[in-house]
């Protein structure tokens, strides 16, 4: 999801960057000249690193909202007015996930801009639109197309709880099917490092001829090039988008 970065995870990302930085110098270099270099890349580093987090958190929001527009059926069954829904709807999500959740601050949000009379229909595209979510686009459109046609709004919203609720279902399946590959991923991500690392701390000078001359800087550097396209495509390999 769309989200400034605070100062906690900015400083998180730099410190790690700069640690990564410092291994990388070190390890295919042994040079400070490398890590001022290396640290040229932080901008992009960053950008990684809020990626992640953003798809982390949309993830996390698009499972929350299934369970949001659970509640918002509830209190349509209870009878309430459908923006009157998505307001009383917030208590049952503060009781699930807590008051800091991501969806408790988006339906409060919601709640904020219904009590200036603002449109339900454009405030749920334009969280759609934040969220980069298929699940909450799907949603506002049938929830649009329902509400102009006079259709039963309660069935009409559960229906499409479930539907996102089987394919949150099926990407979980599928996490927990490639969680051993991921975890292997992630092993086989450090391997070279720790290589280069124990044969410098258990067999000192062996790799001197690849350090401070023509030929070594070359090929050191072709070989952290290799080893970051291997990890760019791992990455794509295990990134199964549902």
């Amino acid at each position: 999801m769309k989200q400034k970065t605070n100062i906690r995870e900015m400083c998180l990302y730099i410190l790690t960057g700069t640690g990564l930085a410092s291994l990388i110098a070190y390890l295919f270099y042994r040079s400070f000249i490398a890590f001022i270099l290396l640290m040229f890349a932080m901008p992009a580093y960053i950008r990684y690193q809020k990626k992640r987090a953003a798809q982390k958190r949309k993830k996390e929001l698009a499972l929350q909202f299934k369970d949001a527009i659970l509640a918002v059926s509830s209190s349509l069954s209870a009878g309430y007015s459908v923006e009157n829904a998505f307001i009383q709807s917030i208590e049952d999500l503060k009781n699930l996930y807590g008051k800091k959740a991501p969806i408790v601050i988006e339906f409060s949000n919601i709640a904020g801009r219904l009590n200036i009379n603002e449109p339900l229909e454009d405030i749920l595209f334009d969280l759609a639109d934040r969220s980069d979510s298929a699940d909450i686009r799907d949603f506002a459109d049938v929830f649009v197309i329902a509400k102009r046609n006079g259709g039963d709004m309660v069935s009409i919203i559960r229906r499409t709880a479930y539907h996102i609720s089987d394919k949150i279902e099926v990407a979980r399946d599928i996490d927990t099917l490639m969680s051993a590959k991921k975890m292997e991923q992630r092993i086989m991500n450090v391997v070279p490092f720790m290589i280069i690392f124990y044969v410098s701390i258990s067999s000192p000078g062996f790799l001197d001829a690849l350090y401070h001359n023509i030929i070594g800087i070359p090929v050191m550097t072709a070989c952290l090039a290799a080893y970051g396209f291997a990890i760019y495509l791992s990455e794509k390999i295990i990134s199964i988008e549902v």
